[in-house]
C-alpha cells in the first residue's frame, strides 16, 4: 500500500504542479481555451488557485521525502481534495459534466493519500515511506 500511496502522491504532484503552474504564469485570457471556467473568476482568484495547487503539489512530496513535518503531506492532500471538490461544483454548475468526472477521480486520489498518510500508513521517522 505504501507504493500505491507514493505513486498517487507523485501523480497528484505532477498534475497539480502543472495545472497550478499554468494558472500562476499564464494570463487569464490565455487560459480560457484550456480552462473555460476561468471566465467566472477574477484574474487574482485564478492566480490564488494556482498558487494553492503548486503549494499542495510540493506538500504532497517534500515533507514525506525529507521527513521534516511529514504531517504536512496528508494535510496537503486534504487541501487539494477540497480544491477538487470546489472544482467539481464549479463544473457541475457550468454543465461541464465530463470535467466534473475528472475532478471526482482526482478528488478520490487525494482522499486516498490523506486517508493513508493520516491513518494506517502515516510517515514516521523510524518507518520511512
Amino acid at each position: 500500500m505504501k507504493i500505491v500511496l507514493w505513486v498517487a502522491q507523485g501523480l497528484l504532484a505532477v498534475l497539480f504542479a502543472g495545472a497550478g503552474g499554468m494558472k500562476v504564469v499564464m494570463a487569464k485570457d490565455s487560459l480560457v481555451p484550456l480552462m473555460p471556467w476561468v471566465v467566472d473568476f477574477s484574474s487574482g482568484m485564478v492566480k490564488v488557485i494556482g498558487v494553492l495547487e503548486v503549494l499542495g503539489a510540493v506538500g504532497l512530496v517534500l515533507p514525506a521525502l525529507t521527513l521534516i513535518a511529514p504531517v504536512l503531506t496528508p494535510i496537503a492532500a486534504t487541501g487539494l481534495a477540497v480544491v477538487m471538490l470546489g472544482g467539481g461544483i464549479v463544473h457541475i454548475g457550468r454543465g461541464e459534466y465530463p470535467h466534473s468526472i475528472g475532478n471526482l477521480v482526482v478528488l478520490a486520489l487525494a482522499v486516498l493519500v490523506a486517508w493513508g498518510r493520516f491513518g494506517p500508513y502515516a510517515l514516521a521517522a523510524r518507518n520511512w515511506g
